[in-house]
């Protein structure tokens, strides 16, 4: 089968032997294609690769429309847009046709005329895949013409024809997107009665445009997406068409940091200028990636409004720009991000993230720092000896030298603005903090070295060993009770 744009005429289509399918058969063919050659399918798509996508794989195979059901942010419209690359890369339509009339099974009356009036000699457009994919925000005011069609009185005036005739029939997003992939956003916020204007048009093919019954068998693999159905009160699927969908399937989360480190640098979106100033290191990206696995199972969040993988990336693009804001007032060419960068994110965490009735009360940006300290606490235990509450007289403590250099130091200070020269220079001050990275983590790059001593002490303060205060420039660290009793 020869497929070419070259191809003018309905008659060097029919030589060319060309054989026309459904987009359907299309998708299952060439996913069929891309399995047997070992080629991936949804490439670019990270953490689905044992779970989601063999279910849409399979949905694909059975040609069946597919609902995505799933949180926000959990890459649905994205699944919609890589099926692009199951389509082939062009093919022909009958040459002015609205609705992508196949020029061997045509569907439009202009597009039956045409063919009949010219015959092989009816001019052929052809289409590019990138052309075939049309999406529709569910919003309460979709209309019935907007997605299906209504009687044009300017095409009536025009033509000098009555409403009686289906020449002057308007059509809807649906039927434009005739032989394409239709993804409707967000379907339960779709009016109920909208919804049941497409029950026909799923199962029979046929549309009705203000008394009109228009039987046409419209070619089209639609995808819906969803939050589950108790997300808000805005609104659900209606069961008949529910019933109507082939394949439902789960998205989800990433299981994993790794898994959510990846899909963050993948959509970050940082100049080249940015990548050559700051330098981030490894734990500052998986701390990063922890916030979003504590605020997805934190009390003061809604669990049913679910933590988008945006906020990753925003607060990743935060993180950076903080270390970038700080080397351009310093004048330094190269910088490092600091664990005291990470109060940068707040705003990227609170923008993102639904508060249940008491994480109201408790203040957005009090719940982000306690987000923050989790993720803290929660990457310490894998790396560093277990801290208790309380000590046994004699038990041997890995962290009281630390805790008893401050106990002799009236303040230690990191201040934000700190140029790098004088940030190692108060950190390195610690010799305790430098020996227990030296016993526990000997492995690590060295420049990588200073945050992972600001991550201690950050780590000893959400364990209530060490008390940490904000001053005006910066933070101040002190032993939690040595300074009241000096004043004792």
């Amino acid at each position: 089968m020869i497929i070419t744009p070259d191809i003018k005429t309905l008659g060097e289509l029919k030589k060319a032997n060309y054989q026309s399918k459904s987009i359907k058969d299309e998708l299952r063919n060439n996913l069929i294609s891309k399995i047997k050659n070992d080629e991936a399918t949804f490439s670019g798509i990270h953490g689905f690769e044992n779970t989601v996508i063999p279910e849409l794989e399979r949905a694909i195979l059975s040609r069946h429309n597919i609902n995505l059901l799933g949180l926000r942010g959990q890459a649905k419209t994205r699944l919609a847009r890589k099926m692009i690359e199951l389509l082939d890369e062009f093919i022909p339509i009958v040459e002015g046709s609205e609705i992508h009339d196949d020029p061997f099974n045509p569907i439009s009356r202009y597009a039956i005329n045409l063919i009949e009036e010219k015959g092989d000699a009816t001019p052929i457009a052809w289409i590019h895949r990138s052309e075939r994919f049309f999406e529709k925000l569910a919003t309460p005011d979709v209309t019935v013409a907007d997605l299906i069609g209504d009687i044009d009185p300017i095409k009536a005036a025009n033509l000098k024809l009555s409403y009686a005739d289906d020449r002057v029939i308007h059509f809807g997003m649906i039927p434009r997107a005739n032989r394409c992939i239709f993804v409707i956003n967000e379907i339960p916020d779709l009016q109920a009665r909208i919804q049941v204007a497409l029950f026909n048009i799923l199962q029979e093919g046929d549309i009705q445009i203000r008394g009109f019954k228009v039987r046409m068998p419209l070619d089209m693999q639609f995808i819906f997406t969803a939050n589950p159905e108790d997300y808000t009160n805005r609104g659900s699927i209606v069961t008949p068409l529910k019933d109507r969908i082939g394949s439902q399937i789960l998205t989800h989360y990433p299981e994993d940091i790794s898994t959510a480190r990846l899909i963050t640098e993948q959509e970050a979106k940082l100049d080249e200028s940015q990548q050559e100033l700051i330098y981030v290191p490894d734990l500052a990206k998986d701390l990063l990636e922890q916030i979003s696995f504590e605020a997805r199972n934190n009390a003061y969040i809604d669990e049913k409004s679910g933590v988008s993988a945006r906020m990753s990336i925003t607060a990743f693009e935060n993180l950076v720009s903080t270390a970038e804001r700080r080397a351009l007032l310093n004048a330094e060419k190269k910088t490092s991000v600091r664990l005291s960068d990470f109060m940068g994110v707040i705003p990227a965490i609170t923008g993102k993230v639904e508060l249940v009735y008491e994480g109201e009360q408790e203040g957005a940006d009090k719940v982000a720092m306690q987000l923050i300290g989790a993720a803290v606490k929660s990457i310490f235990q894998k790396y560093f000896p277990r801290i208790s509450k309380l000590e046994k007289e004699g038990e041997n403590n890995p962290y009281s030298a630390i805790l008893e250099w401050f106990f002799n130091e009236s303040h230690f200070q990191l201040l934000d603005d700190a140029l790098e020269e004088e940030y190692q220079q108060s950190l390195s001050e610690i010799k305790p903090l430098s020996e227990l990275l030296d016993k526990y983590k000997k492995d690590i790059p060295e420049n990588d070295r200073l945050f992972w001593m600001e991550f201690v002490l950050w780590a000893l303060v959400e364990y209530n060993k060490l008390s940490k205060n904000r001053v005006a420039e910066g933070y101040q660290f002190k032993d939690l009770y040595g300074n009241y009793l000096k004043d004792l």
